[in-house]
């Protein structure tokens, strides 16, 4: 499979290519369903095109608890048939589909009481794990039952009281931001024509059929017309918002839940392996995350502003308590390096409380030429991408003479993927011919898999861009610039946000290295001094936003606070 960047020149030939020609599929929202979609339908050899109003991954997909999981809790409320679809998931990815963006964590789930509350925990991590293996290869290992010692070992930062013993279980993580720009860029590999900071702002009609839509360049301020045979609406949490679009009521209605999370550095919890932590709501997980820890996540309705779901002083505080509760040594407000609030489409049901509103997806053709897929979990984007482009395919008979073959996605590796186990053996080769230490190595591996190639040519090209940035130093220069060159950035805030998590993993939240990181962008995307500095100062901005909208009470104070700073791209 030849590598496809998303460079600007991409763009604009694909927003030119969807302007010229009807096609077949017009996929609306760049977040992972909405990507796993274009790659279904472009590898089922449509004529495909996608477009997102902000970034790839901008809403719920780069928000999420990073976990690639089957659901514990799911489990407990005999949601078998969601467990063993999102294990098998589980399975593909990482052994198939994503092994250099998805990798296996350990989880400690402390017990509390002697006797039953082993049987009974042991039980359901048994059919968990049972679960998995009867879908296929796992890539994890079995659980095991613990000590408190043999806990307290794992994990040395919790209280002696916390605990009379524990199981260690396997799940997976992954940079869900990342993985969904991947899908993007695979997809473009395939043939899909790709355009981010694209919006919808109308459905176009020919009676009752659908027939295309207008779009809003926000980077150039034009607009044009796209025509396609089907149109797919997989926007999340603005599923009702885009339905309403073509002036006709949704057949299903989208809630959104706000989960808010953590990160701390990884020396204020001394531990080997992540936990899973019972709350009165929920469940809380403390997630490893390199150098870092991610706590969350909350789970309260959300009815404010859904493009920037803001954390608040309350959400803060419920997370932090609850983890303390475990905590030898409590964590403060002052350990917070970053926080991160995201919004998980829920398909509406009758239950007041969010935690129990379906996670189950649901696809529907709410007319002639649209389809709509809403709901569902992270894990299972692949499934939900197959079953909306298969009512795609349904709505398309009447246009072809021929048959269009299933989804092929189940066997379709991301671009990265080819390889990477061969290069990882070899990071050490890597390490010297390219100059580089082998930490550096595993690290880019981790983040690019075999298209590291790419990256190391950058370096090859300009050493300068082998070396850490200033401001930020877990990453190169090099991936500053390959962001925007390759992966689609279009502004300072998707390179420090979703193509880097400098925002969240640094205690300045990005703004140190702002100056830096724009400086490296601006001849990629042919910025001139003023838009650089105006590039600066939004982010900024926004961070001192965030800040203050942490320090409010409740939500609506909170999503005051976070308007204060406006987007650099507005989407009217």
């Amino acid at each position: 499979m030849r590598s496809v960047a998303l460079s600007p020149e991409f763009r604009a030939e694909s927003l030119r290519r969807m302007a010229e020609d009807e096609l077949d599929i017009l996929v609306i929202g760049g977040g992972v369903v909405g990507t796993g979609s274009a790659l279904d339908a472009a590898t089922r050899g449509l004529r495909v095109g996608l477009v997102e109003a902000r970034d790839f991954a901008s809403g719920t997909s780069s928000r999420s608890s990073k976990l690639i999981h089957g659901g514990l809790r799911y489990l407990e409320m005999l949601d078998f048939r969601l467990v063993a679809e999102a294990l098998k998931e589980r399975g593909l990815l990482l052994q198939k589909l994503a092994p250099h963006l998805v990798h296996p964590v350990p989880f400690l789930y402390p017990l509390k009481g002697k006797g039953w509350e082993r049987l009974y925990a042991g039980t359901g991590v048994m059919m968990y794990d049972v679960m998995a293996r009867a879908a296929g290869k796992t890539g994890v290992p079995m659980h095991k039952h613990l000590t408190r010692r043999g806990a307290m070992k794992k994990v040395p930062s919790l209280k002696k009281d916390a605990l009379v013993g524990a199981l260690q279980y396997y799940d997976a993580q992954v940079d869900d931001a990342r993985h969904t720009m991947f899908l993007a860029r695979t997809a473009a590999a395939y043939g899909a024509d790709v355009a981010s900071r694209a919006r919808v702002t109308e459905l176009v009609r020919e009676g009752e059929r659908v027939t295309g839509a207008v779009i809003h360049d926000l980077e150039s301020g034009e607009k044009i017309t796209v025509r396609a045979k089907q149109v797919l609406n997989a926007t999340g949490v603005w599923t009702d918002e885009t339905q309403s679009l073509g002036g006709a009521r949704g057949q299903f209605h989208v809630r959104a839940s706000k989960g808010v999370h953590l990160v701390v550095p990884k020396d204020r919890i001394r531990a080997e392996v992540g936990m899973i932590l019972r709350t009165e709501k929920s469940v809380l997980f403390v997630i490893p995350w390199g150098r870092h820890w991610i706590i969350g996540t909350t789970d309260t309705d959300w009815s404010l502003d859904k493009s920037h779901p803001a954390a608040s002083e309350a959400d803060i505080d419920y997370l932090l308590d609850h983890v303390n509760e475990v905590l030898e040594t409590p964590l403060t407000r002052e350990d917070v390096e970053g926080v991160y609030a995201g919004l998980r489409p829920l398909l509406q049901g009758e239950s007041e409380a969010t935690s129990k509103l379906s996670r189950e997806h649901a696809v529907g053709h709410p007319a002639p030429g649209l389809v709509v897929v809403a709901g569902g979990k992270y894990t299972t984007y692949r499934v939900m991408a197959k079953d909306a482009v298969d009512e795609v395919v349904f709505g398309l008979a009447d246009h072809f003479d021929r048959s269009v073959p299933a989804s092929a996605t189940e066997d379709v590796p991301l671009l990265g993927a080819e390889g990477y186990q061969a290069l990882w053996n070899s990071r050490h080769v890597l390490a010297r011919r390219h100059g580089l230490h082998e930490v550096w190595i595993e690290h880019l591996l981790k983040r690019y898999g075999s298209l590291v190639h790419e990256l190391l040519a950058l370096v090859d090209a300009d050493p300068d861009l082998g070396q850490p940035l200033a401001g930020a130093q877990d990453y190169l220069r090099a991936e500053v610039v390959y962001a925007a060159s390759h992966e689609g950035a279009r502004h300072l805030d998707d390179v420090l946000t979703r193509r880097t998590r400098i925002s969240v993993e640094t205690f300045d939240r990005g703004t140190g290295v702002a100056e830096e990181a724009a400086e490296l962008v601006a001849p990629v995307l042919g910025w001139s001094k003023e838009q650089t500095a105006l590039e600066i100062d939004h982010y900024n901005k926004r961070v001192a936003a965030e800040r203050e909208s942490q320090t409010m009470p409740d939500d609506a104070t909170a999503d005051a606070a976070r308007l204060g700073a406006a987007d650099v791209v507005p989407l009217a």
